[in-house]
């Protein structure tokens, strides 16, 4: 369990997360767990539901893995119903679902794209607004798993980056809608973290790639699933009780990173409390 918060602190909390079954969004279901709330974990695979809902069983939580697919809103609104007739109405719902391939734009199908805007925009939607008459209000913390392409545009990524924009925007939108019924709204954008699933899978990276990413980050390192749980369980927290209409960048830096991030070798020393500047490595 993480160090960083106190114990129990969602005591009597429920949690819905789509996408829930592996990688970020099971651990952030397991932080959950261990934090007191019961939980509820969606997605479209029925072997991972199940083992999902065992393994968060086994932690001492209660919980269900219920399988629906984020684009079906009348399936999504069906599993919200089950979990409040198990454990009561929604405090924290997490839209974590998402869809990814690499391919140009020219070499796209018109299907292809829309499927990515489905699963992740429209999904995401579809799981907030399912959620809005089931929630425990004023009180209730929405988030949103985006990524930085939301605002960074890359190569053979148009489709993510049109949907992850649209889901930051749409957090503010219901952010300013949903504000004066008790509801926050917000995301969390991840940088490159180990063993997720998008980067394993999506991007794949060589031993080589995957030390330089991790050079080009402000911290020096890969990001984890533990460090997006605890923003997770910080959003859903009372601590985060005034944020609203916000995407955090759980990144390690990379939102700010620079071509010289990579390079540049600046230490603080302090013994003599003064900057130090190594050369930049060629």
């Amino acid at each position: 369990m993480s160090e960083t918060f106190g114990e129990r602190i969602l005591e009597g909390k429920v949690a819905y997360i789509a996408g829930g079954t592996r990688g970020m969004n099971l651990e952030i279901a397991r932080r959950y767990a261990q934090h007191g709330a019961k939980v509820a974990v969606m997605s479209r695979n029925e072997g991972r539901c199940a083992n999902a809902e065992r393994e968060l069983q086994q932690l001492g939580a209660e919980a269900l893995g219920l399988a629906a697919d984020a684009r079906d809103y009348d399936r999504v609104l069906e599993t919200m119903n089950r979990t409040v007739e198990a454990f009561g109405k929604l405090d924290i719902v997490v839209a974590g679902q998402a869809g990814n391939f690499y391919a140009p734009a020219i070499g796209m199908s018109s299907k292809g794209f829309q499927t990515i805007i489905d699963i992740d925009l429209v999904g995401t939607f579809n799981v907030f607004r399912a959620s809005f008459d089931l929630l425990n209000r004023p009180g209730a913390s929405l988030i949103a798993i985006t990524a930085p392409e939301a605002v960074r545009p890359l190569h053979f990524q148009s489709h993510v980056c049109a949907a992850k924009a649209g889901v930051n925007m749409l957090c503010k939108c219901l952010a300013i809608e949903w504000g004066p019924a008790g509801v926050r709204v917000n995301g969390i954008s991840p940088g490159p973290i180990e063993d997720s699933w998008g980067m394993m899978n999506v991007a794949s990276p060589t031993e080589e790639i995957r030390d330089k990413i991790g050079k080009a980050m402000p911290l020096r390192r890969w990001g984890t699933t533990s460090d997006i749980a605890n923003t997770a369980l910080f959003l859903a927290s009372g601590a985060s009780s005034y944020i609203t209409g916000t995407i955090i960048d759980t990144d390690g830096g990379a939102a700010i990173a620079s071509p010289e991030s990579a390079t540049a070798d600046a230490v603080f020393d302090p013994q003599s409390d003064v900057r130090v500047k190594r050369p930049i490595k060629p």
